[in-house]
């Protein structure tokens, strides 16, 4: 093996580390080298134990661990911007709304600066301080311990105080989906916040990109069928598709 051919695998291991899952269009285009390429790289690197091979892309050895806030921040930003203007849209003025902890979801906040008189109970700080300048925004933060490395809100406390309201919308973002549609996530205090959400929103909307279709957190939130609008950016898998078709969820896929 050439040195080119180890560093370029060793880039491959590092990004698909750092994102829990990429793409081998992704692969290709950050490494400037062919798909076939990536892919025969891939099947290479699985069989050596290095990394696990999915149709279309590769995932770490360890999907069940999430990855820091900072990476999650940068990690396909384009495609989560895509998705909150897309949602934002669906929003109207003076709108009530519920709004959780994620990177996803704050875009969408930033996305919501310029609607007027919304009123919003999050438990997450950063979207509090994006919607800080909305035109008459009326913000109810959640109580609960602040977790310095996301600005979420966690804790019983949260979970009590998004339970005393009823709003229009439910936002929520989400860790991974498995195959049959489980909506899964890594943080117990998170999951009893989206699933206060979920009990008590009239509009539940999901906000995932792409990659959350490859991760795998242990622990449970609901099920995909529970959502009535999931906001994408890639087409998801057939099988995700039948449910949403089934339960009528619809399914809006952003261009970035």
């Amino acid at each position: 093996m050439t040195q080119a051919v180890q560093q370029r695998r060793f880039r491959i291991l590092k990004l698909v580390q750092q994102h829990g899952y990429a793409t081998s269009e992704d692969l290709a285009r950050e490494l400037n080298v062919t798909v076939q390429t990536v892919r025969r790289d891939v099947n290479t690197m699985a069989a050596q134990g290095l990394l696990a091979r999915h149709h279309g892309g590769a995932s770490s050895l360890s999907p069940s661990e999430n990855i820091s806030y900072s990476d999650r921040q940068i990690l396909n930003l384009r495609e989560k911007e895509a998705i909150g203007r897309d949602a934002a849209q669906a929003i109207p003025n003076g709108a009530s709304l519920f709004i959780n902890i994620g990177t996803t979801t704050e875009a969408f906040a930033q996305s919501l600066r310029t609607h007027k008189a919304l009123r919003v109970i999050t438990n997450n700080i950063h979207v509090a301080t994006l919607l800080a300048p909305a035109p008459e925004c009326s913000l109810i933060i959640t109580g609960g311990h602040v977790r310095l490395r996301d600005g979420g809100i966690v804790g019983p406390t949260a979970a009590a105080m998004i339970e005393q309201y009823r709003a229009d919308f439910g936002v929520i973002g989400i860790s991974g989906i498995d195959e049959d549609g489980t909506l899964l996530d890594f943080d117990a205090d998170e999951i009893n916040a989206a699933q206060a959400i979920l009990r008590n929103a009239r509009t539940v909307f999901l906000l995932a990109d792409h990659t959350k279709f490859r991760r795998r957190p242990m622990a449970r939130v609901g099920h995909i069928t529970q959502v009535n609008a999931f906001y994408t950016d890639q087409p998801p898998p057939a099988g995700i598709r039948t449910l949403l078709k089934e339960h009528d969820v619809k399914l809006h896929i952003a261009q970035p």
